[in-house]
């Protein structure tokens, strides 16, 4: 149906054909049972037409007349019947919806807007009857072939009016949706069902043979038929390409073999809390209704929100997910990402309705690694037994070191500082018992945007005095086999600091890096930078620079040496470059930039890391509260 040449008598002889009323028309006792079309009009019927509205009528719509001079469209709470040749006439807006649309035009509108503001003078009205709606064709609105775009305006929605290219497009899908209205009659079986149908199989095959940009438009055009199942297969599809988004998966959740990987992802939306129809009552209502336990859902949800939640399929799939969750759980998500793309093949599907490991969405450390670009590589992979080739794999994400720490990103403004404590060779798990606070634990992971939030200020927690600053810390283990605890919004570094390092390294070299949070404006506070390297509990060596002060203490190496690192010739970036570059060659560190900016790490708060104010020494917190006016 859409080549360059059209068969109107094929296309109306299909429809005809295949008429049978609506689900609701059959309970109504409607009679609609009589085919939609009319006998076609002749020329000279069509001529007059056009000589008494002034204008020769657009090739498709003078085509349809010929072959049927009218058509019952059933356009559910719509435009109901298109009239022939001897019905149509100029819409002249009798309501006035002219100057409403003029009125948002602006001082510089775009072409579409004109157009749709000047439509409603120039129309030409098709439909004799329906539901408050209007089949508006736009002379003004012509394309090359002289088509002219169609208008369909619901004035009882409030809604702007769809438009469609030409009356073609109109009919075809009018066409697409009397097939979608009777979906869910068991006796509309045809050709053009069993036809689509097909498609969906095929697509499903094709998707599995990780050819999806093939899959994709045969779902597609299956979807705008109504045909099951489409709409599961092309979300799937969908959902790995724009993975941050959400999708919907009906009634899968009601199905065993399909719940454990569609419901956690049916409950990310909710579990954010971005969920604003009735909040949880009218999420669980939902899934109830299409069939999951009420109990089993509310506890997905549980798991979801507080970051417990473990997608954990079985077999070969399932042993690389869990060895793949041990790195990123720790920041070695490239690592991660490649053990998960080295055993995609292995994934099998519990059922024909799934063709993705979906699930993976909602697993909160490895969900976050899947970018849309991943994304694709997972649809272009070959799986559940079927073969095909595998696509190029992906560079990895993070980059080496630590100059990445300089670099302003999407979710970390440029004027944040960060600070940081390496210990050498231990397990990451043990670092709250080295420099946690009392009773501190590793959390659940947590997303980097919202880490700094859990931070107590310092009036809220019992025992906390105001001069302390304990901070939230994100953990894991860098490549080079260092524990880190990593702070990307620190406070001011002041003259009260105490470096954790000592304390980290009680049983292994302990490195501190703080720097201090940027400023937009030169001169409001002197940039500080400091450095300091512990070793069983004795500090080596250490450094502060703000602006052009240095306080150094131990025997810093050569390489490290701030007043070479720090030039005052040069700027405040480039200094803080050669420094990073410098500890990264030096000491090995490095810190994992995706995991800290959009992945899930577990935090715990640590103690303070200033001490108390000595006899002598001033110390103010301020607060700051911003009340809505």
């Amino acid at each position: 149906m859409n080549g360059e040449s059209f068969n109107w008598h094929e296309f109306l002889g299909r429809w005809q054909e295949e008429w049978v009323p609506r689900p609701d028309e059959d309970e109504d006792g409607g009679q609609t049972v009589v085919p939609p079309g009319r006998p076609g009009a002749d020329e000279a019927a069509i001529a007059a037409a056009e000589e008494r509205l002034g204008q020769r009528l657009p090739p498709s719509y003078r085509e349809f007349l010929a072959v049927s001079d009218g058509w019952y469209v059933d356009q559910t709470a719509g435009v109901y019947q298109l009239g022939g040749a001897a019905d149509i006439g100029w819409f002249q807006d009798p309501y006035g919806m002219t100057p409403l649309y003029e009125q948002n035009l602006g001082d510089n509108p775009r072409k579409e807007d004109v157009l749709l503001a000047g439509m409603w003078q120039r129309a030409l009205r098709l439909e004799t009857d329906s539901d408050m709606s209007y089949a508006l064709l736009d002379p003004g609105d012509r394309d090359q072939d002289g088509e002219w775009a169609l208008y369909v305006y619901k004035g009882w929605s409030g809604e702007l009016p769809d438009r469609y290219p030409s009356f073609r497009a109109y009919m075809e899908a009018m066409y697409r949706g009397f097939h979608s209205d009777r979906v869910e009659r068991p006796d509309f079986v045809n050709a053009t069902t069993r036809a689509q149908d097909a498609h969906v199989e095929e697509a499903r095959l094709l998707a599995l043979r990780g050819r999806y940009e093939e899959a994709l438009p045969l779902l597609e055009e299956a979807l705008s038929f109504g045909r099951p199942p489409s709409a599961v297969l092309l979300n799937q599809l969908r959902h790995l390409l724009a993975p941050r988004g959400s999708r919907g998966y009906g009634n899968l959740v009601a199905d065993p073999r399909y719940l454990p990987e569609i419901l956690p992802v049916e409950a990310m939306t909710a579990a954010r809390g971005e969920w604003r129809l009735g909040g949880d009552d009218h999420w669980l209502g939902m899934m109830t209704a299409r069939g999951a336990a009420r109990k089993t859902a509310e506890a997905v949800l549980g798991t979801m929100r507080d970051g417990t939640h473990r997608y954990a399929p079985p077999g070969p799939w399932g042993r690389a997910v869990a060895k793949a969750r041990e790195s990123a759980r720790w920041g070695a998500t490239d690592a991660a990402w490649r053990v998960l793309r080295d055993a995609l093949s292995l994934w099998e599907a519990p059922g024909p309705l799934l063709i993705a490991p979906i699930g993976l969405l909602a697993d909160p450390v490895l969900g976050p690694l899947i970018t849309p670009e991943r994304g694709r590589e997972i649809l272009a992979t070959p799986r559940a037994g079927e073969t095909g080739p595998a696509p190029e794999p992906l560079p990895d994400l993070d980059p080496p070191g630590l100059a990445w720490l300089t670099e302003p990103a999407a979710n970390r403004r440029p004027l944040d500082g960060y600070r940081c404590v390496w210990v050498e060779g231990i397990d990451p798990a043990r670092l709250p018992a080295l420099i946690g606070e009392e009773g501190a634990e590793l959390s659940a992971p947590v997303d980097p945007r919202e880490a700094s939030w859990r931070a107590r200020k310092p009036h809220e927690g019992e025992g906390v005095e105001l001069w302390e600053d304990r901070a939230v810390v994100a953990v894991g283990r860098t490549a080079e086999a260092w524990a880190f605890a990593f702070d990307g919004h620190s406070h001011h570094l002041n003259k009260l600091f105490l470096s954790p390092a000592p304390a980290a390294s009680s049983s292994g070299r302990a490195v501190v890096v703080w720097r201090d949070p940027r400023h937009s404006s030169p001169g409001d506070h002197p940039a500080a930078f400091h450095l300091s390297v512990a070793e069983q509990g004795e500090e080596l060596y250490a450094f502060t620079v703000r602006g052009t002060e240095i306080q150094c203490s131990g025997a810093i190496p050569e390489a490290l040496d701030p007043a070479r690192l720090f030039r005052p010739e040069d700027s405040e970036l480039n200094c803080e470059l050669r420094v990073l570059e410098a500890l990264h060659v030096e000491l090995g560190l490095s810190l994992p930039r995706f995991a800290l900016t959009q992945g899930r790490l577990r935090t715990f708060t640590t103690r303070s890391w200033t001490r108390a104010p000595r006899a002598g020494e001033g110390f103010a917190y301020v607060s700051f509260v911003r009340h809505r006016p």
